[in-house]
């Protein structure tokens, strides 16, 4: 979904900086300026780094909420006492993005809900200052994770809620930019 809405963005005539996780594919479009980053600290430092110069910041990937304690840089052996492994919250990239958000920003999230999914995308909404979020539902067929399609809901600041139906990831990073443009208006 973050390459689709990257390309389109960049369609759209905008500068487009994508901090990008693991992927199986690269994009290689000239448009995009694009920062590769390993683990959910690293994205989180590149996120924070870029935010004050940009104006408009879209979050979608789905960066793990815990990180382990210890990494260690060699195989683990087998103990038959088993392994207890100590995690750590990662950084909370909208929550911190939010708080240093300036008036003339633009700041967008997602939520992947399992249930409840419009409370806890619009709690999420509020809780981080964000000016919209996109969510998703874990539970309807060809949407999020492993799928070309999504089925997207656009939530606002001011309650408005937006239902698209299942459409490409293509069309529906246009329907997320669409709902930027408009903000503008």
């Amino acid at each position: 979904m973050g390459i689709a809405i990257a390309r389109a963005a960049a369609e759209y005539g905008a500068d487009v900086e994508l901090v990008l996780g693991p992927v199986q594919s690269v994009p290689d479009d000239p448009g995009l300026n694009i920062i590769n980053v390993v683990t959910a600290d690293s994205m989180a430092k590149e996120c924070i780094d870029r935010f004050g110069k940009c104006d408009i910041a879209i979050l979608c990937a789905a960066v793990a909420d815990f990180t382990p304690e210890i990494i260690e840089d060699k195989k683990i052996k087998k103990d038959k006492n088993g392994l207890i492994l100590k995690l750590r919250p990662t950084i909370d990239i909208a929550e911190t993005l939010g708080k240093s958000k300036k008036l003339s920003q633009i700041l967008v999230g997602f939520a992947l809900e399992t249930n409840n999914g419009i409370s806890n995308a619009t709690s999420k909404l509020k809780r981080k200052n964000l000016d919209f979020i996109v969510l998703n539902s874990a539970n309807e067929e060809g949407s999020g994770f492993g799928y070309d399609t999504n089925r997207i809901t656009i939530i606002d600041r001011n309650n408005n809620i937006d239902k698209f139906g299942l459409k490409s990831k293509d069309e529906a990073a246009r329907d997320i930019l669409d709902k930027i443009v408009s903000m503008f208006r």
